[in-house]
């Protein structure tokens, strides 16, 4: 069964309210753009060093979840381990998500 995670990231992606990539989202953490970044659990090591340089520079809310994998079918990319969201209610209806998956666990 697919989480609400990674369905509501699919609506994210749709609505061209996430950017992924540890690039287009630095481009977009400088614009004042992201609201939430999403990490995959298995990022490698100097992908997450470069993208938390980065995060705490912005002061963003973060967050690690999923398998790169998982969360790249969801997004329809591939490879893909860094994801922002542009959007405010998205970003807390994924956060809660999480927090309701995780509580489960």
């Amino acid at each position: 069964m697919r989480s609400k995670v990674l369905t509501y990231m699919g609506f994210a992606k749709k609505s061209g309210n996430l950017v992924s990539g540890v690039n287009t989202c630095t481009f977009n953490m400088g614009r004042g753009k992201v609201r939430l970044m999403i990490l995959a659990e298995d990022i490698s090591p100097g992908s997450e060093k470069k993208i938390m340089k980065e995060i705490r520079r912005y002061k963003v809310k973060h967050v690690k979840y999923g398998s790169i994998d998982e969360m790249s079918r969801a997004t329809g990319g591939q490879g893909r381990s860094v994801f922002g969201i542009l959007d405010d209610n998205f970003a807390e209806t994924i956060l809660k998500a999480i927090e309701d998956e995780c509580g489960k666990r």
